[in-house]
């Protein structure tokens, strides 16, 4: 059977999962999270997994500046090329990654908008360490859904949401798409979709 991908999915029926207030509540106890695990955050820094983590970051940036005034470095990052199904399908061209700050005993925070099998968050931390090496790794997912595929588990998780393989978890975000909520989208045949 022939994995799904998100275009697979695009005109599929949703159902709504999280609405606006949800999102933002997520979003707030994230950040009071990732405060009392590290005492502040000053030796923080946030990298968002392109795309989607990458808004997620920056929106994890600001609730951490309202609640503790520190301006906590935001990195991008690019895993096109630490990913180990860039042959099963056809991956966007990589684009550079940017890391803002020396990651040296720092605390790096990995954001993504959904956990899946884990192996975007695994090639994640390949890419992490050829840039240095950080005191340690979180993870911060907007919601896990289960199915993983590697050992791999979010430290942060804004909904915890069981779905089948024959369902899509889409995030949206206003910075991205005008709107924050977290829909579900199911394939009316029962294929199973691709690895997020």
């Amino acid at each position: 059977m022939a994995s799904l991908r998100r275009t697979d999915l695009a005109d599929a029926p949703a159902a709504e999962l999280m609405g606006a207030d949800e999102v933002r509540r997520a979003f707030t106890r994230i950040a009071h999270e990732i405060i009392e695990r590290n005492a502040g955050a000053d030796r923080v820094v946030l990298v968002g997994i392109r795309t989607r983590g990458v808004p997620v970051a920056r929106r994890i940036q600001e609730l951490l500046h309202r609640i503790e005034s520190v301006d906590v470095p935001v990195g991008e990052l690019d895993i096109t090329l630490y990913r180990d199904d860039i042959e099963s399908g056809n991956p966007r061209p990589p684009a550079p990654s940017s890391i803002p700050v020396d990651l040296h005993d720092k605390t790096v925070i990995l954001t993504d908008d959904v956990l899946y099998t884990g192996r975007t968050v695994r090639a994640a931390m390949d890419a992490i360490i050829d840039f240095g090496r950080p005191r340690s790794i979180q993870l911060v997912s907007l919601v896990d859904r289960g199915h993983r595929e590697l050992p791999i588990r979010a430290d942060y998780v804004g909904k915890n949401i069981p779905t089948s393989r024959a369902e899509l978890v889409e995030v949206r975000l206003a910075e991205t798409d005008g709107m924050d909520c977290v829909l579900l989208r199911k394939h009316p045949e029962g294929k199973k979709e691709g690895a997020q």
